[in-house]
């Protein structure tokens, strides 16, 4: 499977782009900004979107959806409890210093439990809040791959000191949801370096004790 990461945005987060070989069908995860790129990459790959997934409402992850949404045609999937939040982004912006994107409409409510399809992969989605209340991430058992959005960090998790935050709620998501899965996991986060989840079981502080 074809996979790019491309940090966008002011903010640098991670969208990541997967392909599929064959029907050459792809799902792009988090197109915070620089949608141009995200295009450009999709383009020498001769991808076409199927579902624009977003892994939580914050700006820096949602703002190039609509752009995206309206090259492309592609639904966009976010999970319901981050309905709120979105529907604020202006704020965010404000807070941020930065113009306030046009808002894509919400195609499908990303549930726990719920599957996408590209190729041979299966793409699950947990639901895993703390860092927002709709906070997803989706795990990808055919590529041993877990896009954490915001969630976990190499070394950190996210910060819970923003609107819909919960410090222990995001524990609790890891433990049930993250921590089952195997420690050869590659793990994608919202921003910053790839990582393990092996490693992070055993060096990542905040997960001591879970």
């Amino acid at each position: 499977m074809i996979h790019e990461i491309l940090p966008v945005g002011m903010l640098a987060c991670n969208c990541s782009i997967f392909g599929d070989e064959t029907s050459r069908e792809a799902i792009v995860v988090d197109p915070g900004d620089d949608i141009a790129e995200i295009r450009g990459v999709l383009a020498e790959h001769g991808l076409r979107v199927t579902a624009i997934v977003i892994t939580h409402a914050h700006i820096d992850h949602i703002g190039g959806a609509q752009k995206l949404k309206a090259a492309t045609g592609a639904p966009v999937w976010m999970n319901a409890s981050d309905q709120e939040l979105y529907d604020h982004i202006d704020a965010q912006a404000a807070m941020l210093g930065m113009p306030v994107p046009e808002r894509a409409a919400i195609d499908t409510p990303a549930r726990d439990g719920d599957r996408l399809v590209l190729g041979g992969a299966d793409f699950h989605v947990l639901h895993t809040p703390g860092h927002t209340q709709g906070s997803i991430c989706l795990w990808i058992p055919a590529e041993n791959k877990l896009v954490a959005g915001d969630t976990l960090f190499r070394d950190s998790i996210g910060r819970t000191d923003l609107p819909g935050g919960d410090g222990r709620q995001i524990l609790r998501s890891i433990r049930a949801k993250l921590l089952p899965l195997p420690d050869e996991t590659e793990v994608i986060p919202g921003h910053g370096p790839l990582t393990s989840m092996g490693r992070e079981k055993e060096r990542n502080f905040f997960l001591r004790g879970l």
